[in-house]
């Protein structure tokens, strides 16, 4: 009976043992040398008041003074007992039990689960499919098995079960209720969850997150209904993200020829185009060129207007002929996609990632503190001399796959400041941490929680899956209703965001437009955007798109 009860009440029922009976033998050790050794006998009642007085540190009456150095030292002992009960009763016997009483305490049982989604284990990958559960009001219950974690997952205002499932399997009984199942812990953890789920009956979809794709046959065999890997879709993320080989800045480049070229520019604080709207730099009509969008913190955003401003730090991409391109390099700072791939940290991600680079073709060069097959520089990313021995400076991208949020922060400032015009690609553990990044330098910082979140929104909240890397395309679109009208100037236009980068007229492909151009309608215009402004521009003009290619 006495071990089922709370740590704390325990602590408290056995001190209420141990005060009356310290006080007993104080008192009757005090009654016998107040006797023997002062040769000033007490009473046993005296005693016990002496003894209460003293571990109480209330003070003393008529007992004040002795003689008898025995005696005396007993006393003082027990003065620092006193003392020491004092300062050790309070925090740790009747502190403790009082906050258990009073605290909200977990459930140890699912609650209903209709219309709930099961969470099994709480972590970085869930973190911002969470976030989105609670912003479209989407219920939800975490059965979480780390005590800590449970309290803060409470205090936080989410609906939590704490328990060990492998110890009590029946705590999962109304799970046959819930909408799906996501188990979230290790592979071994899933697996258990997974049969328990399905043994109580639960005959919905289970979707697993799994640390290693060669667990994902088994899993399905034993009820799994998906299964995911985050982390290595992070790191095909972050390898797209840094070579062109794997994902091209745009496609349908082809379509121009060598007529029109893309490129990037990074924004320097103090360049002339820092901070200013486009409708004052008139790029196009000084310059030739069409401002396509900027990328800003991982987000590309297209140009829609004049207002539009440039940020300090954006990569602008810009479309014209070559020749027009170069004037601009002037202005700007152009991003080379030239040169190795540089890789910091080789662990999961880091393996995943350098797989996919190399499968792709790209010259690699991987950084760790560890030497390992596959290290080619043992050193730390923090360390300048270890920076000029990767040759950063003449990288066509660096990509931070470090586990520590912390020291990727602190690795994204120094890369930054050594190598201000690389592309800088940062694996992000916890997403609230991806800000942070953005603040130290980073081009793009892509989080497990990020990949996996926008999986699970696709199979949880019927959420259209928005990919992590946006994708600029180009079009070859008939005229439609934009036919008439000149190929820059219109307030649909501008809205939209896509532009028309160039006209084939017959056999002839113009890429400047003076004033009084106007679109005719057998004209075949390319049009370059993200594909949602592509999606708008064939909307708002009518226009199809052409098969076959200018020769």
């Amino acid at each position: 009976m006495f071990s089922r009860l709370k740590r704390s009440t325990r602590r408290l029922l056995a001190l209420l043992a141990l005060l009356p009976t310290a006080v007993l033998l104080l008192g009757t050790i005090y009654m016998f040398g107040m006797q023997y050794l002062e040769g000033s006998p007490r009473t046993f009642l005296e005693s016990l008041q002496w003894a209460s007085e003293t571990l109480t540190t209330t003070g003393y009456g008529h007992d004040s003074h002795w003689t008898n150095p025995v005696l005396a030292l007993f006393v003082i002992v027990g003065q620092f007992m006193g003392q020491f009960l004092v300062f050790l009763i309070f925090p740790i016997f009747v502190l403790p039990y009082f906050e258990e009483q009073f605290e909200v305490r977990l459930q140890h049982i699912l609650p209903p689960m209709a219309g709930k989604v099961l969470f099994y284990r709480y972590g970085p990958a869930i973190e911002s499919l969470l976030e989105e559960f609670g912003r479209t009001n989407s219920p939800f219950v975490i059965f979480e098995e780390d005590m800590e974690l449970a309290r803060n997952l409470r205090d936080r205002h989410y609906n939590v079960v704490f328990g060990r499932l492998a110890d009590d399997p029946s705590v999962l009984a109304r799970v046959v209720q819930a909408r799906a199942v996501v188990t979230n812990a290790g592979d071994h953890g899933n697996a258990t969850c997974t049969l328990i789920v399905r043994e109580h009956g639960f005959t919905g979809p289970v979707y697993a997150l799994a640390d290693d794709p060669l667990y994902r046959a088994p899993m399905l065999q034993i009820g799994a209904t998906e299964v995911f890997t985050p982390a290595h879709v992070l790191g095909a993320a972050l390898a797209s993200r840094a070579s062109t080989r794997i994902s091209p800045p745009a496609d349908g480049m082809h379509l121009l020829g060598t007529k029109v070229g893309m490129a990037e520019f990074r924004v320097r604080a103090d360049s002339q185009l820092a901070g200013k709207r486009l409708g004052d730099l008139h790029l196009r009509e000084v310059h030739g060129v069409s401002v396509i969008g900027q990328w800003h913190e991982g987000v590309f955003t297209t140009a829609k207007g004049p207002e539009t401003r440039v940020e300090p730090g954006a990569i602008l991409v810009i479309v014209g002929a070559q020749e027009k391109l170069e004037r601009v390099e002037r202005m700007a700072m152009p991003i080379r996609r030239q040169g190795p791939i540089v890789m910091a940290g080789y662990g999961a991600v880091g393996h995943k990632v350098i797989e996919m680079l190399r499968d792709a073709g790209e010259n690699c060069v991987v950084i760790d503190r560890q030497a390992a097959p596959g290290v080619d520089i043992v050193g730390n990313v923090l360390e300048l001399s270890t920076l000029r021995e990767a040759g950063l400076r003449d990288a066509a991208a660096v990509i931070l796959a470090l586990s520590d949020d912390s020291e990727s922060v602190f690795a994204t400032a120094v890369v930054r400041d050594f190598a201000p015009e690389v592309p800088l690609i940062v694996r992000v553990s916890r997403s609230p941490n991806t800000a942070r990044l953005y603040r130290s330098g980073a081009d793009f910082a892509i989080s497990v929680g990020q990949v996996a979140g926008q999986i699970l929104a696709f199979h949880l909240l019927d959420e259209q899956v928005i990919p992590v890397e946006n994708r600029i395309k180009f079009a070859r679109l008939s005229a439609g209703t934009l036919a008439g009208a000149h190929p820059w100037h219109g307030e649909a236009l501008e809205r939209i965001g896509a532009k028309v980068v160039a006209v084939e007229r017959g056999a002839e492909v113009l890429v400047e437009f003076d004033r009084s151009f106007v679109v005719r309608p057998d004209d075949a215009l390319f049009v370059c955007g993200s594909i949602s402004s592509l999606d708008r521009y064939q909307r708002q003009f009518h226009a199809a798109p052409i098969v076959a290619a200018h020769g």
